[in-house]
């Protein structure tokens, strides 16, 4: 299935999770995850499928003034 991860397109195989997605990436923490603008858990990154078409965000937290 084709995902897109942070705007870039990706090839996950079917029956993928949030989890699979974020091990693409494999960003540093901490960091927050979305898919199609929704906010989800970190415990529930390996249990929330994703879709054909899923657009995922993952965002790590700006800090300053």
């Amino acid at each position: 299935m084709k995902v897109h991860i942070n705007h870039q397109a990706h090839e996950l195989p079917t029956g993928a999770t949030l989890a699979d997605a974020i091990a693409v990436l494999q960003p540093a923490p901490p960091f927050a995850a979305a898919i199609n603008m929704t906010f989800v858990p970190k415990a529930r990154y390996c249990e929330t499928p994703l879709h054909d078409g899923d657009r995922i965000e993952v965002i790590a937290p700006v800090t300053g003034g």
